[in-house]
C-alpha cells in the first residue's frame, strides 16, 4: 500500500488523537517507510504512534527537515526503540553533529600571545576537530548538501531561506518519483514553496502531488491567492495536502481552488499515494 500518515499537526477530524503545533508523517512507497518529521511534543507523538498501530522498528529512515522543535521533538522516543536508525537532516552548523568550518576552526587555534594564559581557548591547545553538540549522541546523522537520490526514486533535497526570522537556514525536502509524478514532502517551506517547487522540477518536471507546511500563514490574502491559482494553473500540481504552517486563509483557498483534489492531512489522515 501506497501512502502517507499523518502523526501529528494542529487539526484533525475528531479522535482521541493528540493535537500539537507541529508536524510528523508515516511515507510508505514501494515496500519502504520513512518517517517525515517528528512533532513538538514527545509524548504527545508518541501516543498519536502508538494510538494509530505504527510500528517505529520498521523505518528505512528518518528525515528531519529542519532545526525547529516542533519537527524534532519526538525524536527522543524514535531512538528510545530504533536506536540505529539513519536520520537525514539538513547541513546545521549549530546542531545534528555537525562538523565545525574549516574557517572557525582557524579561528579558534590562533594564537595572541599577550592575552594570559587562563584565558586561552582550551589552554592554548584547542582541537583539531570540533562537532556541534547534539541532544542525541550517538545517532546516526546524515547531511544533506546536494539532491540526493537515498533510495531508488525517492530524492531528499537541501533549500535555504532568505526570509527575515529565518536567514540562511537550511531545510530538506522529500520527492518520490511515482507513475504520475513526483509527490514533494515538505516541512515548513521557510524557503519559500515556489522555490521549493523550483528545486523539485528539476528531479520531475511533474509535480503529481505537494503534502505538508508551506508556511502561508504570515502571507498577505492577495499572495496566498495568486499562489493558489498559479499550483493550480501554472505548475499544474494534481492534487494537494497541505497542513501545519500553511494557515487557515491558505487552506480554504487550496480548497477552493483544488476542490475534490484538495486531500485532508489533519493528525490521523491517510493520503493515497500514486501506485
Amino acid at each position: 500500500m501506497n501512502q502517507m500518515t499523518v502523526l501529528y499537526d494542529a487539526f484533525g477530524k475528531p479522535s482521541t488523537l493528540k493535537r500539537g503545533w507541529g508536524y510528523s508523517a508515516l511515507v510508505e512507497y514501494a515496500g519502504k517507510r520513512v518517517l517525515f518529521d517528528t512533532g513538538n511534543d514527545g509524548n504527545d507523538f508518541a501516543y498519536n504512534v502508538r494510538a494509530l498501530s505504527v510500528d517505529l522498528t520498521r523505518l528505512d529512515f528518518v528525515v528531519l527537515s529542519h532545526r525547529h522543535g516542533d519537527h524534532t521533538s519526538g525524536l527522543h522516543h524514535v531512538l528510545s526503540v530504533n536506536p540505529g536508525v539513519k536520520i537525514y537532516t539538513p547541513v546545521e552548523p549549530a546542531g545534528f553533529g555537525t562538523p565545525t568550518s574549516p574557517g572557525l576552526l582557524k579561528l579558534i587555534q590562533r594564537k595572541v600571545d599577550s592575552l594570559p594564559e587562563d584565558m586561552r581557548y582550551f589552554g592554548g591547545n584547542p582541537l583539531e576537530k570540533q562537532v556541534a553538540g547534539t541532544p542525541w549522541p550517538g545517532a546516526g546523522f546524515a547531511q544533506i548538501r546536494e539532491p540526493t537520490e537515498v533510495l531508488p526514486g525517492l530524492f531528499l533535497f537541501s533549500t535555504q531561506s532568505d526570509a527575515t526570522g529565518f536567514k540562511e537556514m537550511n531545510e530538506i525536502s522529500m520527492a518520490i518519483r511515482t507513475p504520475q509524478g513526483a509527490v514533494l514532502i515538505v516541512g515548513c517551506s521557510h524557503a519559500g514553496i515556489e522555490k521549493i517547487l523550483e528545486v523539485a522540477s528539476k528531479i520531475d518536471s511533474r509535480i503529481y502531488s505537494v503534502i505538508g507546511g508551506f508556511h502561508l500563514v504570515d502571507v498577505a490574502d492577495a499572495e496566498v491567492s495568486r499562489m493558489a491559482s498559479s499550483f493550480r494553473d501554472k505548475w499544474k500540481i494534481e492534487r494537494m495536502a497541505a497542513g501545519h504552517c500553511t494557515g487557515q486563509f491558505a487552506l480554504s483557498e487550496l480548497i477552493r481552488a483544488y476542490g475534490s483534489k484538495f486531500d485532508h492531512a489533519g493528525v490521523g489522515s491517510v493520503i493515497a499515494l500514486p501506485q
